[in-house]
């Protein structure tokens, strides 16, 4: 009997088509093609309108590509358009971002051998709008503060805050639309310096993501710098008469904060000694009034926030340390505001920190009034 042996050669030879199958590798990347197109948007204020974008990508492998072509459209069923050619491996575009890019490699004939992938923008994405806006009132300065919720909730897309300010228009009581960058922060605060004591400013955050994403704006906040120092010390008129009165701010000298004789008739207030070698903050003349600001001692001169719109007298008020008080003056061009935080006390002289607004008729002290306001300009 003859054995046939076709099926053995025929298993033979599936098994060495399988074998050759095996030493096959997946096509790697093509190498004319650009790769990894990204965005970066630019923030203008208006999440809807960034002031432009900035696409980035991986050049090709191939060394003879010579330049790029950028693409766009304006949506996703539109005609592309050549927007740009370059050399680099960037392009900013200035401007509203359109809806699509892609990018072209070209060669040295000028012929274009590879493309990226798309990359769609949507502008409608926002970011949570920062919350909670609160500020401080700082000698030149104010101090900013706010709610870490868009942190909270972005996480790794975070990148940073943009702070806002515009002058406040008093007799229309709404915030200007010259709103200016103030600065940028990764923190929840703020510090906007360099201002102009007694001069009212609106402030106003947003949340940028790592692609500049845009949030709404939060809340505007009006704040007043507000002169301020720490560490003055006043005699009693029994310990040293020639430095027992205070004034917030001289008119005649122009000058803030001065220790002065108790014969003075301009000064705000002077400290006197009662019988048992308590110390007393006395005002020194008719247009000058005060009030104990909490039955509690206050944390900082800072804690001071706002002057009450009642409550103001005549009488003279024990300085006790960690105490605030705020005064009512009455100065040539009408009423301004003052506070005052006791250090410490001496059998002859009271050493506090005092802060003075210069704006007339303000009552802020240190944190911003809490106010709904009209954003002219604003996003």
């Amino acid at each position: 009997m003859r054995v046939s042996r076709l099926p053995f050669l025929l298993s033979v030879a599936a098994l060495s088509a399988f074998a050759a199958c095996d030493d096959l590798t997946a096509p790697g990347p093509d190498p004319v093609r650009p790769t990894n197109l990204t965005y970066q948007l630019e923030p203008s204020g208006d999440p809807s309108a960034p002031a432009g974008v900035l696409l980035t990508w991986d050049p090709p492998t191939q060394t003879d590509i010579v330049a790029f072509n950028v693409y766009a459209r304006t949506s996703t069923d539109a005609n592309w358009t050549l927007r740009a050619t370059t050399t680099s491996t960037t392009f900013h575009d200035a401007g509203v971002p359109e809806s699509q890019y892609y990018v072209a490699s070209r060669d040295a004939n000028g012929d274009e051998v590879g493309q990226s992938d798309p990359i769609t923008i949507d502008l409608t994405t926002r970011p949570p709008t920062p919350l909670g806006l609160t500020s401080m009132s700082l000698n030149g300065a104010v101090q900013l503060a706010w709610s870490s919720n868009a942190v909270d909730a972005l996480h790794a897309a975070f990148d940073h805050y943009r702070v806002y300010s515009t002058a406040y228009d008093a007799t229309r009581g709404v915030c200007t639309a010259a709103w200016v960058v103030e600065g940028t922060t990764v923190s929840d605060g703020f510090l906007a310096s360099n201002l102009t004591n007694g001069i009212s400013r609106c402030f106003a955050v947003s949340t940028i993501t790592r692609d500049g994403h845009e949030s709404v704006w939060s809340d505007a906040r009006l704040d007043t710098p507000r002169q301020d120092a720490r560490n003055a010390f006043v005699y009693s008129a029994t310990a040293r008469r020639d430095s027992s009165g205070f004034l917030f701010y001289d008119e005649t000298a122009r000058k803030s904060g001065v220790v002065a004789t108790s014969t003075r008739a301009d000064l705000d207030f002077t400290i006197e000694r009662h019988n048992d070698g308590t110390l007393w903050f006395t005002p020194a003349r008719s247009g000058v009034t005060m009030m104990l600001y909490s039955s509690a001692p206050v944390a900082d001169l800072t804690s001071i926030d706002r002057a009450a719109a009642t409550g103001f007298s005549a009488v003279n008020i024990q300085a006790v340390p960690g105490y605030g008080y705020v005064f009512r003056v009455m100065k040539s061009d009408g009423v301004h505001f003052a506070a005052v935080r006791v250090a410490f006390v001496t059998p002859d002289y009271v050493v506090f920190d005092w802060s003075y607004q210069a704006g007339v008729g303000n009552a802020e002290l240190s944190r911003g009034v809490t106010n709904t306001l009209t954003r002219k300009g604003a996003r």
